[in-house]
């Protein structure tokens, strides 16, 4: 009976460690897929933009999965080893902590949640199973061992300081090497919904002190801060919410409104004391989805100095081709101008998309066939969202007037 009681615990450990190990990946594959059918051959000159440009990806979901960012993997679309490979300089890594059962684009409640049996499935702290506060502090503190760990090759930005001496060492090491070696990566964090702040803003303090310099105020549901474009009520900003936006444009917390209730949207421009982004997602005018911004929405983003930054799958551009993501980029700048749209892939975030971050050409040749010139793509693919990110960082007073 002992011998059996034992063998009974030795298969359960067998049977748990297999499951600890083998699920998460299962379900992130299941989930984040590349699929590159009818993907055209890069031309020769596209390389050499590519090579020359600063590229900003302004939205992946890579910290809430159970992999090391420092190494390529076999899944997923984002890590150090394809970043370099697609020359990016700056990743902006969001924090996800909560999505309800069912998940759709159109009408969502908050009693539900996927994350936490990903959470537990991962072994992440025990802090985390129960705190959407501490899980956005734990995707902080990955974050920060995976920069440390990287041999100088994967920076944390936490000021336009940082960024600046980023971008001199990127262009240092491309001229000492003639671009033969990798070059550092940045890597700047973000909260997909700030779902876990509880009522307090002392908790916005404590993700700003963990490297947060920018947030979306609603997910996939309405929360304390604002209604969700997919949520029920799918209202404007609380009273919460506008402490919340006036104390991120305090501290330096770029202001996402992506997912974000058309109330709500208009409640932050009315608002809004410095530039307004919208991370990821596309345009109603190239694929009506409620997911997207109407015109009106990119208008009044573009009046704040902000930026749209363009997704790649198949709810934000009605397809995964490159020439869908072209034509909404196409569609910013021919309503507000070059200089308000900006890439926002939402790799790693439960999408399908047909390259990986090391395929980055893909976009620049998309655009150039658009007709895009040099200084367009170079815009497009970075140039806007580093002087918006560099501009957003830097502490406002709270004197500043309103727009």
């Amino acid at each position: 009976m002992r011998r059996a009681i034992w063998w009974g615990v030795a298969l359960l450990a067998i049977v748990a460690a297999a499951f600890f190990a083998l699920v998460p990946g299962i379900v992130e594959r299941s989930m984040n897929k590349v699929e590159p059918a009818g993907l055209p051959t890069v031309r020769p000159g596209i390389a050499g933009v590519q090579r020359v440009t600063d590229i900003v990806d302004l939205h992946a979901d890579t910290l809430l999965w159970s992999r090391d960012v420092l190494t390529r993997g076999d899944r997923g679309q984002v890590d150090l080893p394809r970043l370099q490979a697609g020359n990016v300089a700056l990743q902006v890594f969001s924090s996800v902590t909560k999505t309800p059962r069912g998940q759709n684009y159109d009408s969502n409640d908050g009693d539900s949640d996927n994350i936490t049996p990903l959470v537990i499935a991962q072994l992440q702290p025990v802090r985390t199973w129960g705190s959407l506060l501490n899980r956005s502090l734990w995707h902080a503190t990955k974050l920060r061992r995976a920069a440390a760990q990287s041999d100088g090759q994967l920076w944390l930005i936490r000021s336009a300081a940082d960024l600046d001496s980023l971008l001199r060492a990127r262009e240092a090491q491309a001229i000492a090497f003639h671009d033969k070696r990798p070059a550092p990566v940045g890597a700047l964090l973000s909260i997909e919904g700030l779902n876990g702040l509880e009522g307090s803003l002392a908790n916005l303090d404590r993700l700003y002190r963990s490297g947060f310099r920018m947030a979306g105020l609603t997910h996939f549901y309405d929360n304390a801060v604002a209604g969700s474009m997919h949520g029920r009520a799918k209202g404007g900003l609380t009273p919460f919410g506008r402490q919340v936006v006036a104390r991120m444009e305090d501290k330096g917390m770029i202001v996402d409104v992506a997912h974000l209730s058309h109330a709500g949207i208009a409640d932050v421009l009315k608002i809004a004391r410095r530039p307004v982004v919208s991370s990821h997602g596309g345009v109603q005018a190239t694929c009506r989805v409620n997911r997207n911004l109407t015109d009106d929405e990119v208008r009044g983003i573009a009046r704040t100095g902000g930026i749209v930054g363009i997704g790649y799958w198949a709810g934000a551009v009605c397809s995964t081709d490159p020439k869908a993501i072209a034509k909404a980029i196409a569609h910013v700048r021919d309503l507000v101008g070059i200089d308000h749209v900006a890439l926002g892939s939402d790799f790693d975030g439960a999408v399908t998309t047909a390259f990986d971050t090391a395929q980055l050409a893909q976009v620049i040749q998309a655009l150039a066939d658009a007709g895009f010139d040099r200084d367009e793509a170079a815009k497009v693919m970075g140039g806007n969202a580093i002087r918006v990110l560099r501009a957003g960082m830097q502490p406002l007073s709270p004197a500043a007037p309103a727009r």
